[in-house]
């Protein structure tokens, strides 16, 4: 049976270029990895958060268009991103947060972790979760937030389904994830790993679905390790009755997509060959990048997204 380390990345859709990120990168003090576009739409950006490197496991991505309407969280959807902080830094969090006047709600418990609920300016909901032994797990930082406390990367994510058997069917079989348990409702899934190892479902019937926009997320995205490995899980889904797609180049990694039985849109995503391929370590995220079938239309590209800083 095919095993995926947990959580890739997650893509959302995001606004306003400069709240954004001012959000991101001020207030929750994420690296910003890669500017580069959206390659089914390279007239908007796609930029992509994370740790240093930008290892798979700590990032969260965006389709930026200034003018979408705003999504609907709902059936159907991955609702909750949750990240991963180290459980001495809660109390830092919760000062930082109010002295950013960001939404946020009072801490509450899950599966034995303290949970920060918050809002980003889009109205994406998001989770910081206390974790425990994040200390061999290094932190980043720009000098807005000491490393000690720095965010780690994904925790994971929650969705909210109509009902959840069948998309614990294909976390268990076609991903290879285990059942932990449930609390309040939610069933968690885990994978190995220290960093995007949880998948909670969450039953909603009777909400409305979902729908793509602002704040919304577009979906989830799986590790494989290798292309062998991402067609075994593909196989595995085809063998569960979906219909993943053939595989796309993304330039830093390969995806194959797949509608879960939920709604829900999954990727299966290879780590390599990583964001260092066109960027050095220190220098990543500062310049707009392209992949070569795109080079050719730079200038017009450039021309056409909006400003970011």
């Amino acid at each position: 049976m095919p095993t995926t380390a947990g959580l890739h990345h997650v893509t959302a859709f995001a606004g306003d270029p400069r709240r954004h990120g001012h959000f991101y990168k001020n207030v929750l003090g994420l690296r910003l990895v890669k500017r580069t576009v959206n390659f089914d739409d390279p007239r908007t950006w796609h930029l992509y958060y994370g740790d240093a490197a930008g290892s798979p496991g700590s990032l969260l991505t965006f389709f930026l268009w200034p003018h979408i309407a705003a999504g609907r969280n709902g059936m159907g959807r991955a609702v909750e991103t949750a990240f991963a902080i180290p459980d001495s830094a809660l109390g830092y969090w919760t000062h930082r947060l109010l002295a950013a006047g960001v939404d946020h709600d009072a801490p509450r418990r899950r599966f034995g972790a303290t949970v920060l609920g918050l809002r980003d300016p889009d109205g994406l909901q998001l989770e910081l979760v206390a974790t425990p032994g994040l200390g061999a797990v290094p932190g980043w930082s720009s000098g807005e937030i000491p490393a000690e406390h720095a965010i780690r990367g994904l925790s994971g994510v929650t969705l909210w389904l109509e009902d959840p058997a069948p998309t614990a069917g294909i976390l268990t079989g076609a991903l290879g994830l285990r059942a932990l348990g449930e609390d309040d409702g939610r069933r968690r899934f885990v994978a190995a790993g220290a960093l995007g190892t949880t998948v909670d479902l969450r039953p909603t019937p009777g909400f409305l679905p979902g729908r793509d926009g602002r704040g919304a997320v577009h979906h989830v995205a799986f590790r494989a390790t290798d292309d062998v490995e991402q067609e075994a899980m593909a196989a595995a889904m085809r063998d569960a009755g979906l219909r993943p797609t053939e595989q796309r180049d993304r330039h830093y990694f390969r995806s194959v997509y797949a509608r879960e039985p939920g709604g829900v849109l999954f990727e299966i995503a290879t780590d390599a060959p990583g964001f260092l391929i066109d960027e050095p370590a220190d220098r990543l995220g500062t310049r707009l990048q392209l992949p070569a079938w795109f080079e050719p239309n730079r200038t017009t590209i450039e021309t056409a997204l909006p400003a970011l800083d």
